[in-house]
């Protein structure tokens, strides 16, 4: 009997519970209704959790789409390493057509980035990545070098887009902006270390013509895909080029300091050779460095792919760094590292050239975003597309000698001393530009800051 009570106590104890929670909830939901602040909140609460869910999405494809501009320059490099070890011709001169293709890439950077200003960043970047696919399918038919070449040229002038449109709209993400961009590059060197393992696997199972087919059907899939997915910002870049004020009307102090001017043009020359240089021959230097060992050009591209992916790396730590050091203390460091670097490379074999070269190119790959960090800090937001497409143009359109520079620099005998020596020279020339620098850190300076 006892026990009986005790449940029925229990049972009612609950049933006021139950009660009360009822009427709590119509409370609740009654005040949800009347209260406008409330309804606001949550609007607000909602749209911004929408905002940030599609800016992720939208980082995401910006992120692959660095990663697809920097892999489709580097298949042709592994592709001539290929043909070279087949028989079908000396390495300078397979080599030669990617000249037209890194060209292109410099060459339409500066109208990407005035369409991009003008016309649609969201646009541009939808083009980039139907256009890089559609190109690089059509390169896989070539039948002699003049076919190759403009293939190449084709598929540079597509991914030249990225640079200019791209980078301006990861430094308007609403991230950190030293982070993104570190980030944003690291990705983009993932596409370099992707090409030349992707393409000697490619190029030794199915056959050169594979190696431009496969990557360009995922590239076209990648522009659907975006087209779907990342809705154009409206408002902002997407309004008419009516509305907004003419480029004309910003003065050039404040578009762009002039000491900020003058070291963007001397690194973008010096480093920009450096960059593509380095990339370009790291294939060539692991088969040298290994006389042609272990599996050939899978074994030489499957290193070359390994020192690239680990230096990237370095890409977030200078990213985080620029946000905290003064960026003339980090260049500086970056560029005299280079030095020794370079020199030691052509005195070194086998393994130490792995362990030098890892070295070199993280150096190499860190300069990357604090130099976008620099211009994203002193330039104004209605410029910037077109500073990075002027910078790109500069650092691009010397990297487009880089090609015959390496097939200069190459000596069967000695290997690429005289490359080397070049490219330290340069290390130099942009250590010395980097005392143009401002010497305190940028975490206090507001984005499109010129002092």
């Amino acid at each position: 009997m006892r026990r009986c009570r005790a449940s029925r106590e229990r049972g009612r104890e609950w049933a006021r519970v139950l009660s009360m929670l009822s009427v709590m909830r119509y409370i609740l939901s009654e005040w949800r209704e009347k209260s406008p602040r409330l309804q606001f909140s949550l609007k607000v609460r909602q749209s911004w959790s929408l905002v940030m869910s599609g800016n992720r999405v939208r980082l995401l494809f910006l992120n692959v789409g660095h990663a697809y501009a920097h892999y489709f320059m580097l298949i042709h490099p592994t592709v001539a390493v290929a043909l070279e070890s087949r028989g079908q011709g000396d390495y300078g001169a397979l080599l030669l057509p990617a000249t037209a293709g890194f060209v292109a890439f410099a060459a339409f950077t500066l109208p990407a980035g005035w369409l991009g200003d003008r016309w649609s960043r969201h646009g541009m970047m939808a083009v980039m990545f139907l256009g890089l696919g559609a190109a690089s399918l059509l390169t896989a038919f070539a039948s002699s070098p003049f076919q190759m070449a403009a293939g190449l040229f084709l598929m540079g002038s597509f991914a030249a887009i990225y640079h200019p449109v791209g980078i301006a709209l990861v430094a308007e993400s609403g991230e950190g902006v030293g982070q993104a961009l570190g980030v944003n590059g690291v990705w983009g060197n993932m596409g370099v270390a992707a090409a030349p393992l992707v393409t000697g696997a490619l190029t030794g199972m199915f056959g050169w013509q594979a190696a431009f087919l496969i990557p360009g059907a995922l590239c076209l899939a990648s522009g659907i895909a975006y087209l779907m997915l990342v809705p154009a910002e409206r408002g902002k870049r997407e309004a008419s080029a009516a509305a907004a004020e003419p480029p004309a009307a910003v003065p050039t102090a404040v578009a762009l300091p002039g000491r900020i001017l003058a070291y963007l043009v001397i690194t973008a020359l010096m480093g920009g050779l450096v960059f593509a240089a380095t990339t370009v021959v790291l294939p060539k230097v692991m088969e040298d460095a290994f006389n042609g060992g272990g599996n050939g050009l899978v074994s030489a591209a499957g290193l070359a792919s390994m020192v690239f992916a680990c230096a990237s790396v370095a890409q977030l730590v200078t990213g985080r760094a620029v946000d905290r050091v003064s960026p003339r203390q980090l260049m500086l460091l970056l560029a005299l590292l280079q030095v020794p670097l370079f020199l030691l490379m052509g005195q070194a074999g086998q393994w130490w050239v792995v362990a030098l070269s890892l070295g070199l190119m993280i150096t190499v790959f860190g300069v990357i975003p604090v130099q976008d960090a620099i211009v994203a800090r002193h330039t104004a937001s209605d410029w910037r597309a077109r500073v990075y497409a002027v910078k790109y143009v500069l650092s691009l359109g010397v990297g487009a000698l880089a090609v015959p520079i390496v097939a200069w620099g190459y000596d069967p005998a000695s290997g690429f001393v005289r490359l080397y020596l070049l490219l330290a020279a340069c290390a130099v020339g942009v250590a010395l530009a980097a005392l143009l620098l401002p010497a305190r850190r940028y975490a206090q300076a507001a984005l499109g800051d010129s002092q």
